[in-house]
Formats: C-alpha cells, structure tokens, sequence
C-alpha cells in the first residue's frame, strides 16, 4: 500500500519548479491556479528569491500549487491507498483526495497564508526545531519555557513555537543531548497566538462545497482516518492553531500497512522522517518530473 504524502511550508526553495513548467499544460495549468488563488505562482515557482518565497502568504499557495501541479502530472495511475499532508499540505491531500475542488483549495490556502501573516504580524513570535534528547525531557523543556511543541515529528524532531524571549531561552537551556536550531518562519503557527486567522478561515470554510474523500485520508492533527468531508475541512481551519502530530500520522501509516511513501514537491522533508522511523517502508521523494516514472512505477507496484 502507498500513501502519497504533501510537504509544509519551510520546504520550498528558489526555482524548485522551473522544470516542471517545462512539462506540456503545466504552465497554464500553474496560472489558472495562480489566478484561483491571487498570487503569481508562475513567478514564485521560478525567479522568486529566498526571502520571497518565505513569505507566509506567497509560501502556503505555492506549496499547494505545487503539489497539485505534479499530481496532475502523474496522469491516470493507480491511486494510492492513502493521503496526507503536513500543516498547510493537508489542503493539498484534501483537494487530491477530492474533498475539494482545486480552485477552491487555491482560495482557501490562500487565505489561509493571509490571515496566518497578519496574525504572526501582531505578536513577534517564531519556532525552533528541536533535534534530539529524551522525548520526554524535550516536551517538559518546552514546556518549562512556555512554549508549544507545535510540531510533532517524530523521528527525534519537535518543533517549539512561542514568543521570541522564550525562544531563546530555550536555546540557551536546551534539553538534554538535544540541539536547538531556529527557523526561517514569521511566526508560532500552529498555536494560540494563530486564533485570529482560525476565525477568518472559519467563515470563508462554511461556503465551501465539500465531498466525502474517494480514498483513505490521515488527519494531521491525530493520525486518525477521515471519512467525512466536512470534518475534513474542520480539521483544516482547527489545524492552523493546534499541534501537527505527524507522528502519529507515522504511526498510522504502519498501523495501515504502508508499504511505500511518495512525497510530491517540494519534497525530502517527509521521506527523511519516514526513513528513521518506518524501517522497511520503500521511500520516493518526487522533486523534478525525471523522478514520474518511478513514482508511477511504485504506486503500481505496491497495490497489487
């Protein structure tokens, strides 16, 4: 069994889908979502520098677009037996899952970064990754220092996110055989001091038209399977102030028998998670279309 697995936001870099523009429709296709979503996808996917691209509000509808551009490039292929999507790329396995349409994932997302910069605007908040040290000495450590472990990883990866003074004490009191490594974020997503931005998702979410999902979809927030369409896109807009438990999406996985792992572009995050802690489980990281062929060689492979 495959699961398709859709990065978050931090994974992208400069010019990463230049060369899927060179794919035939896949420069129109990019617009018609750039157009869904109000941001020139094109421009951010290929010239865009670093500090662009990490713009809250230019990353999320990039990330989305990209996912949906390389699922679209996988063609008809068997389809995997599971999809998920850490932080922000849950919107992507929603829409490939068929909860949403694509344009209406692109306005969501959309919104979503929006209203995640303004909310990360009025607090100077930030996150660390935490790398290392005993599970539960790193999770009391947050804790002791008023933070959230706003992203669970697993594979000895938490995520810390608060106020900046709590950020570097943290760094300057580590956990135990743990290192302490700030990121190149705008603010604590996934934590209280994003309500604001749940509350505007909240609204524009209700005059979504949703569908159940066609296939197996692993909420991020638990790992649990979900089944209904409009709890799908609940999880979403809860999602952007609560935890990422990935996991226990990692759990999930295994519990379902997961065999094999695609991650779409931009990719290498998920699978290096999955590598330390799926032992067994055959990994493919999609980062340019030279890397379709094995993707639908393995979804073909691992379904039989």
């Amino acid at each position: 069994m495959i699961v398709i697995v859709c990065p978050g936001q931090g994974s992208q870099t400069p010019g990463f889908l230049a060369p899927w523009l060179e794919l035939p429709g896949a420069r129109e296709h990019l617009t018609a979502l750039s157009d869904a979503a109000g941001v020139d996808l094109v421009a951010h996917g290929t010239t865009s520098d670093e500090e662009t691209i990490k713009d809250t509000a230019v990353a999320q509808p990039l990330l989305v677009g990209a996912g949906l551009l390389a699922l679209r490039a996988l063609g008809d292929h068997t389809p995997p037996g599971a999809l998920a999507g850490h932080s922000v790329g849950e919107i992507t396995a929603a829409a490939a899952a068929g909860v949403l349409a694509e344009d209406d994932a692109m306005r969501l997302v959309a919104l979503r970064g929006r209203a995640m910069a303004e909310a990360s605007a009025a607090t100077p908040t930030g996150m660390s990754a935490v790398l290392g040290g005993d599970p539960d000495d790193v999770l009391a450590t947050i804790e002791r220092h008023d933070l959230t472990p706003a992203n669970v990883n697993g594979a000895g990866q938490v995520v810390a996110a608060g106020a900046l003074p709590a950020l570097a004490a943290l760094a300057d009191d580590p956990p135990a055989k743990a290192r302490v490594i700030p990121l190149k974020v705008a603010g604590a997503f996934h934590t209280h001091y994003m309500a604001p931005a749940v509350e505007a998702l909240r609204a524009a979410a209700a005059d979504h038209d949703v569908s159940d999902p066609g296939v197996t979809l692993v909420s991020n927030r638990d790992g649990a399977t979900v089944t209904d369409g409009r709890e799908v896109l609940d999880r979403i807009v809860a999602q952007v102030s609560n935890p990422v438990r990935w996991d226990l999406c990692m759990e999930r996985f295994a519990a379902l028998g997961v065999t094999g792992i695609i991650e779409l572009p931009p990719s290498g995050t998920l699978v290096g998670l999955a590598k330390r802690a799926l032992k067994g489980v055959e990994l493919l990281a999609v980062k340019t279309p030279d890397d379709l062929d094995a993707a639908r060689t393995l979804l073909e492979e691992h379904s039989a």
